[in-house]
């Protein structure tokens, strides 16, 4: 659960300036609503919380200073209440796909808020509000993919997809006959880039001259075509 938490809170968050506090209005108080409301808060942004039960505020950190609006997400004055028309940006994670799609629309084509995300347990519908702009977080198909690594770690071939599924990004560890070699030569463009190294518990970008060492963890972009071929050349070594 922490995990999924964490999430979220990546996903509504930019690394900010020290000025770029938003107001957020976050529609669902359920664990997850909740628990981003609160880390929001932490890092010094303003929140307003909306659910149509008032008990489920309850579940907000202790001493939390965020406004509470009891109502629902896709009701325009409630959301003017919650101040979406000063709002940075809008979570919808109550437990409907539905309410959550037309919380995003409204929030993005009604009050043109830019940073926008719902949450959607149907990956099926993810992909296809994916496409029309609305960025979503599939909790089903990402908590199905984490669970199958755990029970199955050899065969599950990248550590994130996108949504269409043309994308993705793999960790793969530095074959030996890569070491003392510039890492740079891994790259097929268009195909597969090495992105960033982790080493000695240390991830770094990869620049042209960084040189492979014995335990290093390679961290790839993949077209998901060229997954074969980026196991071919991880196992061919320099050329």
């Amino acid at each position: 659960m922490l995990a999924v938490q964490d999430r979220w809170r990546r996903t509504i968050e930019r690394p900010p300036a020290v000025e770029e506090y938003v107001h957020v209005v976050v529609v669902g108080c359920g664990r997850v609503g909740s628990e981003l409301a609160g880390t929001l808060e932490k890092s010094g942004h303003t929140v307003a919380v909306i659910d149509k039960n008032p008990n489920a505020f309850r579940r907000l950190p202790p001493g939390s200073a965020g406004q509470r609006v009891v109502g629902f997400g896709f009701d325009r004055d409630n959301l003017v209440e919650a101040g979406i028309e000063r709002a940075g940006a809008v979570a919808a994670v109550t437990n409907g796909d539905n309410s959550n799609i037309l919380v995003a629309r409204i929030a993005r084509e009604t009050f043109g808020i830019g940073r926008v995300v719902a949450r959607i347990y149907d990956p099926r519908r993810a992909v296809i509000y994916q496409r029309l702009g609305i960025p979503t977080v599939a909790t089903v198909a990402w908590t199905t993919d984490q669970v199958l690594r755990r029970l199955l770690p050899g065969e599950q071939p990248h550590d994130w997809i996108d949504p269409s599924a043309k994308v993705s990004l793999v960790e793969r560890a530095l074959p030996a006959n890569w070491g003392g070699k510039k890492l740079a030569g891994l790259d097929e463009p268009g195909r597969f880039l090495l992105a960033a190294v982790t080493r000695l518990g240390a991830a770094q970008v990869v620049g042209p001259k960084l040189v492979g060492q014995e335990g290093d963890m390679l961290h790839f972009i993949v077209d998901v075509n060229a997954m074969d071929a980026l196991r071919e050349r991880l196992e061919r070594g320099p050329e």
